[in-house]
């Protein structure tokens, strides 16, 4: 850990110039006592940094310290510097990781790549934590110590204890055989195996975990996109969840795949239309999901949804009929 800390020492004072010990010690999450201690091991290594004091004074590197990258151009330099935005990497326990990564790549960048990428970089904003209609996009928070218990298990091939908390059950502990790591939309989930069965558990769920010596139940080699697939479908048709196909306006498909699990069929219709085949969670959420589309949306089937939606147009215009 102090080697990873005195590199990302050296390369913030490569990028940020002159750096105080508070700074230094903020940006590091270390005291200003751990600052001064690395100061010395850098120097005594050969590293040109040095000290100036009085008011505007800190720690600085002789400016023809630096080392360079060389291959990669402009776009290049911006996708990995874009790909460090996204949050996966939070999800699995490696956000430090990727900042102190991040860093290493700017700073190792040709000069007249640095500037020109890191001001594109400022101009995309990906994923950000709401839409165009104020809507907060779901960030589950998971620790950085079970992620990472979680991940070194799944990279070990090694067996897996976990403390998981199903929905409306109490929490309960689970031996499982991790398969891998998938994040989608902010969430991230553990693929694996638990009594040669497939199992699914949401990362933000575990409340702990531990990884065991024992060698996991699993296939050398797995197609995790597949597994994926496969687990989708049949979260799709399992249990109480309800298929409806529906005819809606186009400017209003976003809106109802934005409510829906999951789009399984899609076409346009004779009149432009969209004909859709979506999947609610059960019966009461379809029924609301498609009552805010009012008549924009039409339901072609089940029949009963088709008359629940009727009757509750029936009640609404009962109430705010003319008085008798």
């Amino acid at each position: 850990m102090r080697a990873d800390r005195l590199v990302s020492l050296v390369l913030l004072l490569r990028q940020r110039g002159r750096m105080t010990a508070g700074a230094l010690a903020r940006e590091l999450e270390v005291s200003v006592r751990t600052v001064l201690r690395d100061m010395d091991a850098l120097s005594a290594a050969g590293v040109p940094v040095y000290a100036e004091r009085g008011r505007h004074g800190g720690f600085a590197l002789l400016p023809d310290f630096q080392t360079a990258l060389t291959g990669l151009n402009h776009d290049e330099a911006l996708a990995l510097l874009v790909a460090g935005s996204r949050r996966g990497a939070q999800l699995f326990g490696l956000g430090s990781a990727l900042a102190s990564a991040m860093l290493k790549v700017v700073d190792a960048l040709p000069e007249d790549l640095r500037d020109t990428a890191a001001d594109a970089a400022r101009r995309l904003l990906v994923d950000p934590e709401t839409d165009l209609l104020s809507r907060r996009v779901a960030v589950e928070e998971v620790s950085d110590a079970i992620a990472a218990e979680v991940r070194r298990a799944v990279f070990a091939g090694h067996r897996l204890r976990i403390h998981y908390a199903a929905v409306g059950q109490a929490p309960r502990w689970r031996t499982v055989d991790p398969i891998g790591l998938v994040t989608v939309r902010e969430q991230g989930y553990l693929l694996a195996k638990r009594g040669g069965e497939d199992r699914t558990y949401r990362l933000s769920r575990v409340l702990a975990a531990e990884e065991l010596d024992e060698p996991a139940q699993r296939p050398d080699t797995v197609d995790l996109d597949r597994a994926w697939q496969e687990r989708n479908a049949r979260f799709r048709t399992g249990g109480e969840k309800v298929a409806v196909l529906v005819r809606v306006d186009p400017a209003q498909r976003e809106h109802l795949v934005g409510t829906a699990l999951a789009v399984c069929a899609e076409d346009a219709d004779t009149d432009g239309r969209l004909r859709l085949d979506v999947v609610f969670q059960d019966a009461r959420h379809a029924e609301w999901a498609l009552w805010q589309h009012a008549t924009r949306a039409e339901v072609l089937a089940p029949q009963w949804l088709r008359a629940s939606l009727r009757d509750r147009a029936a009640a609404i215009t009962a109430r705010y009929g003319p008085p008798s």
